[in-house]
């Protein structure tokens, strides 16, 4: 019998229990390990905090789904990974022994690295998690008695622009709607190269179609740009030219503002030489398997992926909800071969597919793989998206409570591209 624990219970976590329940033998047992017994969805975040969510709408209680699954679930945070005894320190001063451990902690969110930055303490607010959508919403609220100018992006280092550009457009929407959008000025402050970079390089033609949403919506925007210091409706930012060279600095002045933060790993895999990088973030290979702890796999936001290449500021690589799929079947697969005397030989395809909306239209692109050069390189814009997401949004809370495995992502894609078939798992 083998012992497979579950680090993390987000949107890898959860379905990387539900995969592996198809995967393991009868005799093996899976124990899901979470700081957090509700499941939020994470991409509905931009809707809660202009108060199209409430918090309620887009949470899930996990436990008793993972017992109909016949899944242990501890509502305990990981303290410490020691991967030489193949054990789990917890917080409430217990350990979990594991045969194999699979690690889908998402990050921790780097707030402390920028002065003044994030909601915790700082001058600014975040989607990254239901909380911080909730504080959000609150003081968007306060904003609108007393609109003024808004500030929207990502600083150096983060790797998950998507969000960003949504809520940019969500906002905008939503002032919109409250008729005060002529009241509100809006710049767009980025670490990207350019606009539609998404840590990507660009997917199709996501840097004309945004620059034209942009402009089409009076918005302004900084590319290229470091947030050096934030203070209440104050922030003090930096370009760097092509050559690293100091553009200098400005003061922007703002009433509102949310900028996602860089990325670390989180603080139980600090420091374990051979399983994290300096970072934080998860070793692994093309199998998602750690190469030195050959019974540890990561999955998600919390592995580590160079960059794609030199930027003027610093720009991380996302990992979007197909390429988590696309992990998530290839360690489950990996993991059932090995408790069966075989070797892991599938991987994921890291594709990227995303729903990017913007409150009342959007974009949606398609990167088959996501780093180039591709095989499928798309995007296109329209309303359709804003509905998609909507449908997306059902669908997926939907798989979570039932506790069912099926890959939306690549549904979606074979849809939208007017295929039969879109491999999510390769061999080899």
């Amino acid at each position: 019998m083998a012992h497979i624990v579950v680090l993390g219970a987000g949107l890898g976590g959860s379905i990387m229990a539900y995969e592996l329940k198809d995967q393991i033998r009868k005799e093996d047992r899976i124990t899901v390990v979470t700081k957090d017994p509700l499941y939020h969805f994470v991409p509905s975040n931009p809707w809660v905090a202009v108060g199209w969510r409430k918090r309620e709408d887009i949470t899930i209680d996990l436990a008793q789904t993972m017992k109909r699954k016949g899944i242990a679930f501890k509502a305990v945070p990981a303290e410490k990974v020691v991967p030489q005894e193949n054990r789990l320190m917890l917080a409430d001063g217990t350990s979990l022994d594991y045969d194999y451990l699979v690690i889908c902690t998402g990050p921790e969110l780097a707030f402390d690295e920028i002065e003044g930055l994030g909601p915790h303490g700082g001058f600014t607010q975040s989607v990254c998690h239901v909380d911080h959508a909730v504080l959000a919403n609150e003081a968007f609220e306060k904003f609108c008695q007393n609109p003024g100018p808004i500030i929207v992006g990502a600083v150096q280092g983060a790797s998950c622009f998507g969000p960003a550009y949504e809520f940019l457009f969500i906002l905008e929407t939503e002032l919109r709607r409250r008729k005060i959008r002529d009241k509100v000025p809006m710049t767009f402050v980025t670490s990207e190269p350019y606009v539609g970079h998404l840590g990507l390089d660009g997917v199709g033609d996501t840097k004309g179609l945004l620059e034209s949403e942009l402009r089409d919506h009076h918005i302004k925007w900084m590319t290229s740009t470091k947030v050096k210091k934030v203070e209440e409706g104050k922030m003090t930012v930096e370009q760097i030219a092509d050559d690293g060279s100091s553009l200098g600095e400005k003061e922007l002045p703002f009433g509102f503002a949310m900028m996602l933060p860089a990325f670390r790993g989180v603080k139980p895999m600090m420091g374990i030489e051979g399983l994290s990088n300096p970072r934080g973030f998860t070793i692994v290979d093309r199998h998602q398997q750690n190469p030195t702890y050959k019974n540890i796999f990561g999955v998600g936001v919390c592995i580590a992926i160079p960059p794609m290449g030199p930027t003027p500021v610093p720009c991380g690589v996302p990992k979007t909800g197909f390429m988590i799929e696309s992990m998530v079947t290839a360690t489950a697969h990996n993991i059932g071969n090995l408790l069966r005397g075989k070797e892991p030989d599938q991987k994921g395809t890291w594709n990227a597919v995303c729903l990017a909306d913007f409150g009342d239209s959007g974009i949606a692109f398609v990167a088959q793989p996501q780093i180039p050069p591709r095989n499928v390189n798309w995007s296109s814009s329209g309303k359709w998206v804003h509905l998609a997401k909507i449908g997306f949004e059902k669908y997926f809370m939907r798989k979570v409570r039932k506790g069912t495995s099926e890959p939306f992502y690549e549904a979606a894609t074979m849809k939208m591209l007017g295929i039969d078939k879109l491999k999510k798992v390769e061999h080899g």
